[in-house]
């Protein structure tokens, strides 16, 4: 739909005991990363800018303003409040470049989108990993929503140096949708030690059977410390686009257009004008029938259900995802000959992967990768699959493991 949309563009506030936090963030400890001081004015932009209040507002961030300021329930300064980057990518590395020091912590909520980990430790940080478990009551996990967070266990990980935690929901690899309780932990955590929260949420369009997206932002006393990740390619089907933003108080946002006018500067403009139609089209569609972002997962849901029941059918046991592109399954009850010598040594699904492509040509992912080396040997029962494939790629997956299954 999207892609029609560019060919034709052809290029809240947190209430205390004792105060109330307005638009402005108030926080005890410096924000910033020491290696971006005196390095934030820019003679591009401060020019550029100057002629831009002229001109009339870029139609990206007014629509991304005005779009998410509904969303979140707070209003957003389409200048102050959003910065848009080469995908969610560059907005991510923007975010730990501009927020993290030498030594600060960043805790990491496994299983975790792999850039996490080497940007934290690119911007000198130490990741601090807290898992998701499945918790199993008669039986196994079924679905992402058994996969929950120990409160005592996240609770332990605060202390005087942690800078930061990172989230993402819907989760990649394993599709959880965060409830808004759960939400609510992390927030009051966030709140007590004064922390930010990095909030990747580029699949924020796609939940399936009732699961509802909350942004942790919305909730009280976190617009001030939350930093939103999201994803024109994502959202809009459009991955090559690479078109992100991250959005939060200005406060915080500065720092990181200080990382961005000094590495990228700039993203296409003809990309960034589609984008900003396609949102400009759902603000006025959002809740009806005629919406993309209602019309995308009931899209790929048949693909969903289609896969889990090939791997049903198989003997895997898929985690049903509440939300995302992906789906894990437990290979932890198939025998399977994994004498390769040149894998001896690796996890079990790194082997089985391996395995699963020379000699039987379906490709999948470890999900261990996803995990820290601390507890990436308690996760080495699962595989990664991802259903957003074309009808005919899912039917020739599903006749692959067919003929496996019938051979064991």
């Amino acid at each position: 739909m999207l892609r029609r949309v560019a060919a034709n563009v052809a290029v809240n506030s947190w209430k205390g005991n004792i105060f109330e936090l307005d638009h402005k963030l108030i926080m005890a400890r410096q924000l910033h990363a020491r290696r971006i001081e005196g390095i934030d004015k820019n003679i591009w932009v401060d020019f550029t800018q100057l002629a831009a209040d002229y001109k009339g507002h870029p139609p990206l961030v007014s629509i991304l303003a005005k779009f998410f300021g509904r969303v979140v329930g707070h209003e957003i300064d389409a200048f102050e409040d959003i910065l848009v980057t080469v995908g969610a990518y560059q907005a991510l590395f923007c975010t730990f470049q501009a927020l993290v020091d030498e030594d600060d912590e960043v805790i990491i909520i496994e299983p975790f989108f792999d850039c996490y980990q080497p940007m934290v430790k690119m911007a000198g940080g130490k990741g601090v990993y807290v898992p998701l478990r499945p918790r199993v009551e008669g039986g196994k996990a079924l679905t992402s929503a058994d996969w929950v967070l120990s409160s005592e266990e996240l609770a332990s990980k605060f202390n005087p140096r942690t800078k930061a935690i990172v989230i993402n929901t819907p989760n990649n690899p394993l599709g959880k949708v965060y409830k808004r309780e759960e939400l609510q932990v992390i927030a009051d955590l966030c709140i007590k030690h004064d922390v930010v929260c990095i909030s990747d949420e580029v699949y924020e369009w796609l939940t399936y059977d009732g699961a509802k997206h909350v942004k942790i932002a919305s909730l009280p006393g976190m617009w001030e410390r939350t930093v939103t990740i999201g994803s024109g390619g994502k959202s809009f089907s459009a991955t090559g686009w690479k078109v992100g933003w991250a959005i939060g108080a200005g406060p915080i946002v500065k720092h990181l257009k200080t990382v961005h006018q000094n590495s990228v500067y700039h993203c296409a403009t003809a990309a960034q004008e589609a984008v900003a139609q396609g949102f400009r089209r759902e603000y006025e569609l959002f809740g009806t029938p005629e919406s993309y972002f209602l019309q995308l997962p009931e899209m790929l849901n048949h693909k969903r259900k289609k896969l889990a029941t090939c791997l049903e059918s198989v003997g895997l046991q898929p985690i049903l995802p509440e939300g995302g592109y992906f789906m894990i399954a437990d290979i932890s009850s198939l025998k399977v000959d994994l004498n390769d010598p040149s894998t001896q040594g690796e996890p079990h699904d790194y082997r089985f992967v391996k395995w699963l492509i020379k000699e039987k040509g379906l490709a999948t992912i470890p999900v261990s990768a996803f995990y820290s080396p601390e507890h990436r040997k308690d996760f080495q029962n699962y595989i990664r699959f991802c259903f957003v494939k074309e009808d005919s790629t899912l039917n020739a997956a599903e006749d692959i493991l067919r003929k496996w299954s019938d051979r064991k």
